[in-house]
């Protein structure tokens, strides 16, 4: 995975019910975008994330 800082990812819910959780990436901490990264979930939750397979980048629409 390849990030910046201000992207956002979302990390969705391994359980039936269990709600997907969404957080923009503060900063990367690893080589050429790579992780480790420092995310603040939009519940105001902040970690240091190395990713799974359960993790995704949002890739946000471009307005013309």
């Amino acid at each position: 995975m390849h990030a910046v800082v201000g992207e956002r990812l979302v990390i969705h819910g391994k359980l039936v019910g269990q709600a997907d959780r969404h957080g923009e990436i503060l900063e990367v901490r690893g080589e050429d975008g790579g992780p480790p990264y420092f995310v603040r979930f939009d519940d105001g939750h902040e970690t240091l994330l190395y990713p799974g397979a359960d993790c995704e980048l949002e890739h946000q629409q471009t307005q013309r």
